[in-house]
């Protein structure tokens, strides 16, 4: 599956419950899309998100049904195979 990196603006601080992040991740999953990792702005108002994902337009629903932005979609490739391998490894790890 191609790898994604979505860029997310908010106009508050971002603050995820656990009933918000259990129905994103369900979203995602009905969606075929898969959430890698995230980094948080210091501002708090921007996620830059990877995601594992069959298409753009396929993360593109999963925001919208979810009610979250997806500003920027971009098709990224890791470094190497042996990156992407490991990315994959440590995201099934740390759920």
């Amino acid at each position: 599956m191609a790898l994604y990196v979505i860029e997310r603006s908010f106009a508050d601080q971002l603050d995820l419950t656990d009933a918000d992040v259990e129905l994103i991740e369900e979203v995602n999953s009905d969606e075929g899309v898969r959430w890698l990792f995230s980094f948080l702005s210091a501002d708090r108002r921007r996620t830059y998100c990877l995601y594992e994902a069959p298409s753009p337009d396929a993360i593109l629903a999963a925001a919208q049904r979810a009610n979250v932005p997806a500003d920027a979609v971009v098709e990224v490739s890791p470094a190497t195979p042996q990156f992407a391998g490991r990315l994959r490894d440590w995201a099934d790890a740390v759920r």
